[in-house]
């Protein structure tokens, strides 16, 4: 397997080695970003297309998916900060419109303890799925050019019974994040977009991060994704580079680059971006979450001999993310993932690929 580094950065055979079992398990390509006390080392391993023997850029953008959400909950945290909003007041209030429960509160939207419904499906333990809006499979791959309003997604979401009761359980869900840009919009008065840009973007000089809206390409260089999917007794592959990121509005609608991952990840850790006692709080899992162990928009995991923070992406298809810091954000992995034409079970490859990568560094 091919890997493209910079020739003038330190080799690290290690990195390198991971990177490509990691586009071996049957992704397409990968983008790697890592900095630790040896450095920063940056490559990529795969094809940039299908039939193309270029390697993915190593300063391609692209699809984040659900890091979005650590995004969106750090400018709310730092309305919290500011006396915007409180961590535990309810969210009605400031978004009269949807007559939502009195009891959700702010901390509820960020740590998925809402209850609310899931507007791109909810998947039970014991197997039962409710449907959502066109999320995954040939109804996403047939519409994935369609926009949504934010206010749709929610309303959808609203439409249908609660999971649980506001508070009682955990499970991960879009809508609260949608809820909260929208929570964010409502507070400030601008939109979404103009308060990252004001308060994270333009501050880290974030040049290659944006919120696209209903725009459906990837400004160049970028990687192709692709999506295969089932019609009939017919597997179809195709391309899902262009695709509509408002059916994840807030909660994994964005576009970024590994070095401003890097970039925004180590600014939260080593407490840029908020107040001590709020990135405590980020990072304090809930309870109920379990192993997972999710704080307010970041995962914490237990390596052995440190807790690192980290959140993972996907679109719902073509494109996913990884970011991963130490505590004082210092050492980071930050990643872009393509999928290719491998016909592969992606909740099969995935955790043991990834298990690889971070162990590599971390």
């Amino acid at each position: 397997m091919p890997i493209q580094t910079p020739s003038e950065q330190q080799d690290r055979p290690e990195l390198r080695k991971a990177a490509e079992e990691f586009v071996d398990a049957g992704f397409g390509g990968l983008e790697l970003r890592v900095h630790d006390e040896q450095g920063e080392w940056v490559g990529s391993a795969g094809v940039r297309e299908l039939g193309s023997a270029d390697e993915p850029p190593l300063d391609g953008q692209g699809r984040v998916g659900s890091v979005t959400k650590t995004f969106v909950s750090t400018v709310v945290l730092q309305l919290v900060a500011e006396g915007k909003l409180e961590l535990d007041g309810p969210v009605a209030p400031h978004l009269a419109r949807f007559e939502l429960d009195p009891r959700i509160t702010v901390r509820m939207l960020l740590n998925h303890t809402s209850g609310l419904f899931n507007y791109t499906g909810e998947y039970f333990p014991d197997g039962t799925v409710v449907p959502g809006l066109p999320a995954t499979g040939k109804d996403w791959a047939e519409n994935r050019l369609q926009g949504y309003a934010p206010e749709e997604l929610v309303e959808f979401a609203l439409s249908k019974p609660s999971r649980f009761e506001p508070g009682a359980e955990w499970s991960y869900a879009n809508t609260n994040y949608t809820i909260a840009a929208l929570l964010i919009e409502a507070v400030t008065g601008r939109s979404f977009t103009a308060e990252l840009e004001a308060r994270i973007l333009k501050p880290l000089d974030l040049t290659g991060t944006l919120e696209p809206g209903d725009r459906t390409d990837i400004p160049d260089p970028h990687s192709h994704g692709y999506f295969r999917y089932s019609d009939g007794d017919e597997s179809k592959l195709v391309d899902v580079t262009e695709q509509n990121p408002s059916l994840l509005f807030g909660a994994g609608s964005m576009l970024s680059t590994v070095r401003d991952l890097h970039v925004f990840m180590s600014a939260l850790q080593s407490g840029q971006l908020l107040p001590a006692e709020l990135l405590a709080e980020m990072r304090t899992p809930e309870p109920k979450s379990g192993p997972l162990n999710y704080g307010l928009g970041l995962f914490a995991q237990d390596t052995g001999s440190e807790t690192i923070y980290h959140h993972n992406g996907s679109a719902p298809g073509g494109y996913g993310a990884l970011v991963f810091s130490s505590a004082d954000g210092t050492k980071t992995l930050t990643a872009l993932i393509t999928m290719g034409d491998a016909d592969v079970d992606l909740l099969q490859i995935f955790p043991p690929a990834l298990d690889r990568l971070v162990k590599a560094v971390f």
